[in-house]
This record gives structure tokens, C-alpha cells and sequence, in this order.
């Protein structure tokens, strides 16, 4: 059915619209994995509706959530020309605060630009989990379950080098490292970003890996983050980013988006998108993710 609708469309008909997947679960579901915060709305029918994916109309998708379950990637195919981005990230990837249904995370931003350039030829992947750390846990498992996923280092595999098309790689993760639940030294952190860049030049050389330089996080209200000792790590961790020569490219997020007279986020990024409250001047809001998104250099990216 799924090739038949591409055929019959046509390639310019589908351009721009949103791709939409229907599961039907037969019986209990048992354990689910779930991307937790995807800003977009999904429907559900009440259970034992049956399946109802066939449906055009709405009637029996009743309820909705703003998560997504058990899927956790889409192949396509593509011409041969054809190269993947993957932003690889936590939650400020993710688009925490930013609008719900807006994709106005900076990766969607990013996405725009090159479509506008390059048109088809380069996709941009979000492979971002809220709460994710570049070194812990330093064990995940069902038994020991983590709320921000696997360590960038345990999921690389799946996350990156398992995806086809992979040119380039996006990495903005460390702020949780640094946090009161993390609360790793700066040198773990930068001894797990040696090892996995390591990792991914071995088995994929061909893959670009772009260091993001981590955003403030200083003053939030969040209880895990804020406080003093975690901004030092996080400027000495940006210091690494930026002069050590272990990425291919660097990328000042931190530069766009802090206010140099307090140390946190600049005053216009903190008020939240998706509530519309006041903001925790840790994730940026819609403005914020908007100038990210704008201070990429689209040559990091040339086909």
C-alpha cells in the first residue's frame, strides 16, 4: 500500500508533508519504548477499537498524546547523492520549550536552510534524547532503566553508525554530564567525546563530526542545574570544542546564545514556547532555537 500511494502521488505531491504511522496493538503491548517529549501531536483510538488506520477521517481517533511509541526510525529509499545529518544530542536538541507542533526545534531550522539550497539531497535526523549524558549511566539495561537513555557512547552504534546515509554528525551534549544527577569531572567527559569520535572515524571515516559548543544553563530553576560549579565545566568543556582538534568542525551555539552580563541565556530566549510560562532559562524557547538554527554555517554541509 505505502508504495502504491508514493507512485500514485508523485514525488512533488508528497514534497513538504508529513510522514504519518499507524500502528494497531493486538492485545496488551506490553513494555513501550517511547520518545517521550516529540512536540508533536499523535491521535489513539480507545482500546479494542480495532484498526483503523485505513480511515481518512478523524471520528475514531479520539484521544492524543504528544509522544511517539515503538517506532524508532525510518529508512528511505534515495538517490545515490542523497546524505544524512544527524543532530545527536539531549534535549536541547529534542526542542524542549520550543512550540508544540511548530518544528521550530534548531534542527528543523537547519533543515529548512539546506532544503532551500541543496533541495532534497541533504536530510537532517534528529537522534536526540531529553536528559541523555555524553558519559552516563555507565550502565543501561531493563534493569537498570535511565530516564535520558543510554550514554552517547552506548548508543552510537544504534543512533548513528546503524543509519544509512550518515555524512555528517552534529554533537551538542554535556550539560547533563555536569548536572546534579550527572555530576561527571570534565575529564570524563572529554576522555567519552575522544572515545567516541574515535569510534565512529574507525568504523565510518567517511562521517564528518561537527562539535556544538554546549549552551548556558547557569541560574536555572531546574533543582539539577545552574549552580556555579557546572558553568565553570561547561566553559572549560566549550574551551575543548572549540581548540582541541578532535572535531572536523565547530559550532558556537554557546556564542549565539549567551548574555555576556549574566552568564545565562540572553532575556528574549527564556520564556517557554510550548506553555507560554515563564521558562527555566536552561532549554531556549522557540527565538532561541531560531537563532541557533540561523548561526549554522550551511559550508560545513556542502555536498
Amino acid at each position: 500500500m505505502t508504495l502504491s500511494f508514493f507512485t500514485r502521488m508523485g514525488k512533488q505531491a508528497l514534497a513538504g508533508r508529513k510522514l504519518a504511522v499507524s500502528f494497531h496493538i493486538v492485545g496488551e503491548s506490553g513494555p513501550m519504548t517511547w520518545h517521550a517529549k516529540a512536540l508533536t501531536t499523535s491521535y489513539l483510538t480507545a482500546p479494542g477499537a480495532g484498526t483503523k488506520g485505513e480511515r481518512e477521517d478523524e471520528a475514531a481517533f479520539r484521544y492524543t498524546t504528544a509522544s511517539w511509541y515503538f517506532l524508532d526510525a525510518v529508512e528511505m529509499m534515495m538517490p545515490r547523492n542523497t546524505s544524512a545529518i544527524i543532530a545527536f544530542g539531549d534535549s536541547i536538541t529534542d526542542g524542549t520549550a520550543s512550540t508544540m507542533n511548530g518544528d521550530d526545534r534548531w534542527p528543523d531550522v537547519l533543515s529548512r536552510r539546506l532544503h532551500a539550497v541543496y533541495g532534497d539531497r541533504i536530510a537532517v535526523v534528529n537522534a536526540s534524547i531529553g536528559g541523555n549524558q555524553v558519559a552516563g549511566p555507565a550502565e543501561y539495561g531493563p534493569s537498570k532503566p535511565f530516564p535520558g537513555g543510554p550514554a552517547a557512547n552506548q548508543r552510537i552504534d544504534r543512533d548513528v553508525l546503524g543509519l544509512s546515509g550518515v555524512k555528517t554528525v552534529i554533537w551538542l551534549e554535556g550539560i547533563n554530564d555536569f548536572s546534579r544527577n550527572g555530576n561527571a569531572s570534565l575529564e570524563t567527559v572529554q576522555a567519552a567525546m575522544k572515545e567516541t569520535v574515535a569510534r565512529v572515524r574507525k568504523l565510518r571515516p567517511d562521517i564528518r563530526i561537527i562539535g556544538a559548543t554546549v549552551t548556558s544553563a547557569f541560574g536555572s530553576s531546574s533543582p539539577a542545574h545552574g549552580f556555579v560549579e557546572q558553568d565553570e565545566k561547561r566553559k572549560a568543556l566549550n574551551t575543548f570544542i572549540r581548540s582541541s582538534g578532535v572535531f572536523d568542525g565547530v559550532i558556537d551555539f554557546d556564542a549565539v546564545t549567551i548574555d555576556p552580563q549574566s552568564g545565562g541565556l540572553k532575556a528574549e530566549f527564556i520564556p517557554e514556547s510550548t506553555t507560554g510560562g515563564a521558562g527555566d532559562k536552561l532549554h531556549p524557547n522557540r527565538t532561541g532555537y531560531l537563532a541557533m538554527g540561523m548561526a549554522i554555517d550551511l559550508n560545513l554541509f556542502k555536498p
